[in-house]
């Protein structure tokens, strides 16, 4: 398995990760709370936190292609729901690392 994160700091992480929550809700299975979560991505789990200074996720998938496509997933809806602060994209790490 493949892994990767990244920390975006903005003081609204928690009003992110329930959105992002709520919506990948629709279609997979989410667990929340205003602090952290977990979304059943098809390509692997993400996982979030929200602290007062910033959304940090970390994603897992099977392989190189489907770390890229959570990745872009998740760029994707908090470039929608974070247009007011100018989000791009998370700074995802430069490596991802394998795990066991």
């Amino acid at each position: 398995m493949l892994k990767t994160y990244a920390r975006w700091p903005t003081e609204n992480a928690s009003k992110y990760l329930q959105q992002l929550c709520k919506h990948f809700g629709h279609k997979v299975e989410v667990s929340y709370t205003p602090s952290e979560g977990r979304a059943d991505l098809p390509m692997g789990p993400s996982v979030m936190t929200a602290d007062a200074e910033a959304l940090t996720i970390e994603v897992t998938a099977p392989d190189a292609e489907g770390l890229t496509r959570a990745k872009g997933v998740i760029d994707s809806h908090l470039k929608t729901f974070a247009f007011r602060e100018g989000f791009e994209r998370m700074p995802w790490a430069d490596e991802a690392t394998t795990t066991a």
